[in-house]
């Protein structure tokens, strides 16, 4: 079971931190990701994170968003700063079965067993 937190409205430039409270059966080194659903377009993966805590970002938000997980919490993080209108989307994490995740960048849905109902997160002036 995932859940996640954090979302909410803020200007561009403004920071949020999203969590992701994780319970049940996902395993400590498995691969989790955030992907995010923007307003008419398809959901997408922004960030991943191995099992051995190496994360990925795809171009976009490189430099601005951090993915982290606490294993002694259960809970996986995004970190967002500098955010721009074109982040506003339902942001969701996702928890895989595997040890390595694949690319955000080249992710499917289906790639991932375990999800969150999703946060919004809105940024505007």
């Amino acid at each position: 079971h995932l859940a996640e937190s954090g979302g909410g409205s803020v200007k561009p430039g403004g920071s949020l931190r999203l969590s992701c409270a994780v319970s049940g059966s996902t395993g400590d080194d498995h691969c989790m990701a955030w992907f995010r659903q923007r307003p008419g377009k398809e959901r997408e993966g922004v960030a991943s994170i191995n099992g051995n805590k190496t994360p990925t970002y795809i171009d976009s938000v490189k430099g601005r968003f951090s993915i982290s997980k606490d294993d002694a919490a259960n809970t996986l993080y995004l970190q967002m700063s500098f955010l721009r209108p074109e982040d506003t989307a339902i942001y969701y994490c996702a928890a895989s079965n595997r040890y390595w995740c694949p690319h955000p960048r080249d992710s499917d849905t289906s790639e991932y067993s375990y999800w969150g109902q999703g946060t919004q997160v809105a940024v505007s002036a």
